[in-house]
């Protein structure tokens, strides 16, 4: 549907994550990929979606001067909020472990800004979901470190995978933003665009 109303456009993902790219297949919509590293570093003082605003804008910014007339660039951050502190990918099995534990028995939220650039504007949208783990037991968490790979994720788990189904009691908001995009948000943008 939207394919064919966006056809005199050529959408850009400037992601790696599999889960972004897999969201914008499944939205059916035309898209290339184009990567480029960035330090993902952020003021200090940024609180919850500033940061996330802030570094999916950054992420954009090294297009700068790239873009032809009907591209759009479109690039995103999720991050997990908890305790007003940012969690982003753990470094390593221990981290992983202590962030886990962390989230055992609680909610925290997870966050993702969604910027999309053209040679004209910039605009960005973010999401927020509320997700409630119940207890987590050491075995449990330690399972899960085991067999899954978490490194790559926000706050160290997949919400689609194993800790996900055992270990969340509750939702709310966007399923997909915890996924990584919250793609009712994208979807609508697109169409106003079309």
């Amino acid at each position: 549907m939207l394919r064919n109303q966006l056809k005199k456009y050529r959408l850009i993902l400037a992601s790696g994550s599999p889960r972004r790219q897999q969201f914008f297949k499944d939205l059916d919509l035309d898209f290339e990929i184009r990567l480029k590293e960035i330090d993902e570093i952020y003021p200090p003082e940024l609180k919850a979606h500033e940061i996330t605003n802030y570094l999916a804008q950054l992420k954009s910014s090294a297009f700068e001067g790239e873009l032809k007339p009907n591209e759009i660039l479109i690039t995103s951050d999720t991050i997990v909020w908890h305790k007003n502190k940012a969690l982003g990918k753990p470094k390593d099995e221990q981290e992983a472990y202590e962030i886990l534990k962390s989230l055992s028995n609680a909610t925290h939220e997870v966050i993702t800004s969604v910027c999309f650039k053209t040679n004209e504007k910039t605009d960005v949208l973010y999401e927020i979901t509320k997700v409630t783990f119940n207890d987590l037991s050491d075995e449990a968490i330690w399972y899960y470190l085991d067999n899954f790979n978490p490194y790559d994720k926000a706050g160290a788990y997949g919400i689609q995978e194993w800790i996900g189904f055992i270990g969340v009691s509750k939702i709310e908001g966007s399923y997909a933003n915890v996924m990584g995009m919250p793609t009712d948000k994208v979807y609508e943008y697109l169409s106003k665009l079309a």
